[in-house]
Order: C-alpha cells, then sequence, then structure tokens
C-alpha cells in the first residue's frame, strides 16, 4: 500500500507540473488551503481524486490516511514550486540530474550552515517528538518554507514523504520506525575524511 501511494503521489505531482506549463490558479488554492476539507482545496480535488484508488477515498466525508498523506506532500510540493520554473521534485533513487532527495536529508545539508543550524533545529525536535499528524504537518510546513527560501535547485522527493506520512498514521509502531528514519537523515553527518584504512593502502 505504502509504495501505492508513492506512485499516486507521483502521478498527481507530474500533472500538476504539466511538462512546465503547471495550472497556477491551482497550485495557489493548494498553498492556501491547509487541508483537503478546506474549500480552497477543491480546485485539486478533480486531478487528486483521479489519482487515488477507490479503496483509499474517503466514505464518510472525514479524510483517509492516503488522502491525507498524498494531500500534504503535493501541498508542500505546491510551496515548493511557487516562483521556480524547474521541477522542485526529483525521486530520491533517481539519476543525479533528475534525481531527488528526502526532505529530511535537504534539510541536513542545510543544517552544516551554522547561521540556519539552531533555527532547524528548533523546529525538527518538535517534529520528531510529536504524535499528532496535525503538530506533524504544521512543523513541516515552516521546515519546507525554510527549505524554499535556503537551498536553490535542490530536489525534494515529495513522494516518499507521502510515503512516510502514510507510515506515520499506521500504528504508533510504525509511526516510531518513520521518526527514527527521519533522525537518522537529518542528524547524521557525514566525517570530513570517510577513507578507511583499506581504501588508503
Amino acid at each position: 500500500m505504502s509504495y501505492e501511494i508513492e506512485q499516486t503521489t507521483r502521478r498527481i505531482i507530474y500533472a500538476l507540473y504539466r511538462e512546465g506549463n503547471p495550472n497556477k490558479a491551482v497550485l495557489a488554492n493548494l498553498r492556501d488551503a491547509v487541508n483537503m476539507t478546506s474549500r480552497r482545496a477543491q480546485m485539486v480535488w478533480p486531478v487528486m481524486m483521479a489519482n487515488l484508488p477507490k479503496e483509499q477515498l474517503s466514505r464518510d466525508g472525514v479524510p483517509t490516511r492516503a488522502e491525507v498523506a498524498v494531500y500534504t506532500a503535493i501541498r508542500f510540493y505546491a510551496i515548493h514550486q511557487q516562483g521556480k520554473s524547474q521541477l522542485v521534485y526529483g525521486p530520491a533513487n533517481g539519476d543525479a540530474e533528475t534525481g531527488g532527495v528526502s526532505l529530511m536529508s535537504a534539510l541536513a545539508n542545510l543544517r552544516r550552515n551554522e547561521d540556519l543550524r539552531t533555527a532547524l533545529d528548533r523546529r525538527v525536535k518538535p517534529l520528531l517528538a510529536t504524535t499528532s499528524i496535525t503538530g506533524v504537518v504544521n512543523e513541516l510546513t515552516h521546515l519546507v518554507n525554510i527549505l524554499k527560501a535556503k537551498s536553490e535547485n535542490q530536489r525534494i522527493d515529495y513522494a516518499q514523504l507521502a510515503q512516510d506520512l502514510y507510515g506515520l498514521q499506521a500504528s504508533y509502531e510504525q509511526a516510531n520506525r518513520v521518526r527514527l528514519r527521519w533522525g537518522q537523515q537529518y542528524f547524521w553527518e557525514k566525517s570530513a575524511d570517510t577513507k578507511t584504512k583499506g581504501d588508503q593502502d
């Protein structure tokens, strides 16, 4: 199911980007609508719901875990894409030219800047501690805005982020796995000298 979430999100992002000719009205409404039940979010419903499998759609008017995950990820994509002509999405396992990185890895790259480290840590630590999807979305919104402002030409795997957001809502154990992976991606630092003794011989 989670891989299906990733594929669905990727299809929606490409549909919104439209090969460099995005529907700016849809993206603007998407940026301003915090959740998919907002009236402004209705502009993206045709694209989103056409791509979600029927079993992932709500039956009672309360968004499903899949809808929340996909909507949140494409909203973050819309925030990041604003004012940029080059596609800001890229799969983390893509090639060097079109590939991207996970959101937390991109933030880790920014964290190397001492001027940004404190502000980033102040956002990431509560993100990793919260158990509420609303709290997670709120903290991630701030982080995506920081990334947009401070990191030029960095492509982010928003489809993978949707998969992670889906997992966060699944169970306590699965949410802990996502948080641990995010923490590993964010706090791990490559040492200046990564060569082992064997490599030096």
